[in-house]
């Protein structure tokens, strides 16, 4: 049974850093996709940013030169680097993966993030002006 857990959330202020983890547990196969997405209360979830088991990754525009997504395989977990935060990208964090070749290939749309089948419970970021 696959599952994914986020940590790393908090509350910082405007201009600060945070890191977020995920570790995945229980999956097989060497070909996936793992990615960020998050959703801030009445807005729609919003893909951020998704690598692949080769270290592909894509971002979207609103995030791209501020998080930087990573991977360390050995432990299993996913990082989402979040630095010089903004007041708006308060929202819960949640991690997302998919584990077959059709991801893997096409891991550079981070939107796909969106789809995926197996998330976390999230971590919650909040940013004061």
């Amino acid at each position: 049974q696959v599952q994914l857990v986020e940590s790393g959330g908090g509350s910082v202020q405007a201009g600060g850093s945070l890191r977020l983890s995920c570790a995945a547990s229980g999956y097989s196969g060497s070909n996936y996709c793992m990615g960020w997405f998050r959703q801030a209360p009445g807005k729609e979830r919003e893909a951020l940013a998704s690598i692949n088991s080769g270290g592909r990754t894509g971002y979207a525009d609103s995030v791209k030169g501020r998080f930087t997504i990573s991977q360390d395989n050995a432990k299993k977990t996913l990082y989402l680097e979040l630095n010089s935060l903004k007041p708006e990208d308060t929202a819960r964090y949640y991690c997302a993966a998919e584990w077959n070749i059709i991801a893997w290939l096409n891991c550079a749309d981070q939107r796909r993030v969106l789809n995926f089948p197996y998330l976390g419970q999230g971590t919650q970021v909040t940013v004061s002006s």
